[in-house]
This record gives structure tokens, C-alpha cells and sequence, in this order.
């Protein structure tokens, strides 16, 4: 029997999602917990990577048990086990060939930027003094949804087969004083979003004009685009599934 994990972390303490020889993920925590639960070794798969740092408000993962179980249980001891920083929200069974990252249709991350010095924040924000130019930089945003290759916003050195992503809502909007960048698409290259806001940094500081991102993005050259933003910063925040995949009739 194949369940979903619905959950949620705060990435400050976690080298990303998935394991590393010689550092902690969430993954290990996850896998650790369910282990001591079942008395035996479980794999899950997660729905993608985040990099160290970065948060997530909602991601899923799977694993697959011969037993039916009671999932409520499953989800109170799992929260009593897992660090504060970690949230177990549901549990539920799907269908069997259900796949946490190859089903999803879409993810959406977040970009906070404070313009203030708070002290609440952190570790939960980039801190930028200089004013930023939102209006051009929403111009800009809108210039990513008509390109497909995002070479250019890759990190190097990765084993990827396509750096093709539709990208299908790129905005920059105030939430009190919090400017977020909010960011749509089918899928998403290691460090493509803090490449992306890096760049549309530099063209809200006025470094570079909003026309400028056509031929970053034509370059395929990662050192064309802006310098990646701190992953403090950044949360993962949606993700979609078709609704057939994670229902049980």
C-alpha cells in the first residue's frame, strides 16, 4: 500500500530535503521516525529538493507499507517524534503507481524581501536597504513566462536532461512589509528561483534594465544572470497533484 505525507518544515536547521552522507535532512528525520515506528528500514519519496536553508509551507512525500494503517496514529506519533521544526499535516492513502514528485502538475515557491531592519524576521527574509523599483520588476517577471529554457538561472554542474519550465505566475506584490515574490511553474532547476530573484534584484536597483532578461535568458550562461539570493528567504509553498492520484475510491 502506497500513502502520501503531507508536510511542512522550517528549513534553517536542515541541509534540504533529501539525504547527505554528512549532514542532517528532513528526509533522514522523516525516515528515522518512521523506522523506530515500523521496526524496519522506509523510504520516502518526496515530491522534489530544496536546498539547506530553505522552507517549505506544504511539500509531499510517499511510502509504501504492506499493512493498512490507522494514518490519524500515524500522524500524532510521527509529530511527537519529529523535531519542532518539522509538521506531519496528513496522512493518506493513495493509489498504488501515485508518485509524490513525478505526478505533480505544478509547484509554487516564495521570495520575502524586508526593507527594514526586523529582527523577527530574521531568519525568515533578505534584508535589502536600497529602494526597489517593484513595477519594473514585475515588468520583468512578466518576460519569464514567455520563455521555456532556463539555462541561465541553473546551478552548474547538475545531471539534469532538460533545463525546460513553464513558468506560469511570476509577481512581485507587498504583504504589509513584506515585498513576495511569488513563482508558479511545472517544474524548477536547483536554484532557478534564487537565480531568478537575484536577477530581478538587479533590475529593481536599476543595475540592469527589464529589457536586459531577454538576453540573459537567451545566453543558456549562469554567470550572465543575478547572484542567487540567501535561501533563508525562500519557502516552498504549493503543491498540485491531479485530484484521481490521491483520492481512494
Amino acid at each position: 500500500m502506497r500513502y502520501f505525507i503531507e508536510l511542512a518544515y522550517f528549513g534553517k536547521n536542515y541541509h534540504g530535503w533529501q539525504n547527505q552522507p554528512d549532514a542532517v535532512s528532513v528526509q533522514e528525520k522523516i525516515e528515522t521516525a518512521l523506522g523506530k515506528l515500523f521496526q524496519k528500514t522506509i523510504e520516502i519519496t518526496g515530491a522534489g529538493r530544496t536546498d539547506a536553508g530553505v522552507h517549505a509551507k506544504q511539500i509531499f512525500a510517499h511510502f509504501d507499507i504492506q499493512e493498512k494503517i490507522d494514518t490519524e496514529q500515524l500522524q500524532y506519533k510521527l509529530n511527537s517524534m519529529l523535531p519542532k521544526d518539522i509538521a506531519v499535516y496528513d496522512i493518506f492513502e493513495v493509489e498504488p503507481l501515485a508518485h509524490a514528485r513525478f505526478d505533480a502538475l505544478s509547484r509554487s515557491y516564495e521570495y520575502h524581501i524586508i526593507n527594514k531592519k526586523d529582527p523577527f524576521l530574521i531568519d525568515r527574509a533578505y534584508f535589502i536597504k536600497k529602494c526597489l523599483d517593484v513595477d519594473k520588476m514585475n515588468q520583468a517577471a512578466e518576460i519569464l513566462k514567455t520563455y521555456t529554457n532556463f539555462k541561465c538561472f541553473s546551478k552548474s554542474r547538475t545531471d539534469v536532461k532538460t533545463y525546460n519550465c513553464k513558468i506560469e505566475e511570476a509577481r512581485w506584490e507587498w504583504d504589509g512589509d513584506i515585498l513576495k515574490f511569488s513563482i508558479t511553474a511545472n517544474r524548477f532547476l536547483r536554484n532557478m528561483v534564487r537565480a531568478i530573484v537575484g536577477s530581478l534584484i538587479e533590475i529593481g536597483l536599476g543595475k540592469t534594465s527589464v529589457e536586459s532578461l531577454h538576453e540573459i535568458i537567451k545566453s543558456e550562461d549562469r554567470s550572465k544572470a543575478g547572484t542567487s539570493v540567501p535561501a533563508r528567504a525562500l519557502y516552498l509553498t504549493k503543491i498540485t497533484y491531479p485530484k484521481i492520484k490521491i483520492a481512494v475510491e
